[in-house]
């Protein structure tokens, strides 16, 4: 016959591995549900068109401040 202590730890090992199991379980059911729910695309971008193009504008000319005297040199020496 198995001691009252050893069956007390087969008892907590059994439910504990249950618990796992069924926590893993729910976790991945959980994942793979918001994975293979659609996206709406009917969000709107957090910058809007006018300010996405001054956004543009400004890093264009930025670059070309910081870049030009590297240009104007190579292109003074023929590249």
């Amino acid at each position: 016959m198995i001691s009252v202590l050893a069956q007390e730890r087969l008892l907590g090992a059994a439910l504990g591995s249950i618990l796992t199991g069924a926590v893993i379980f729910e976790q991945r059911r959980s994942i793979y549900n918001s994975i293979s729910e659609p996206v709406p695309q009917t969000r709107e971008p957090i910058f809007g068109r006018k300010a996405r193009l001054e956004f543009a504008h400004i890093w264009n000319k930025s670059v070309d401040k910081a870049l030009g005297p590297l240009i104007e040199s190579l292109s003074s020496r023929g590249w």
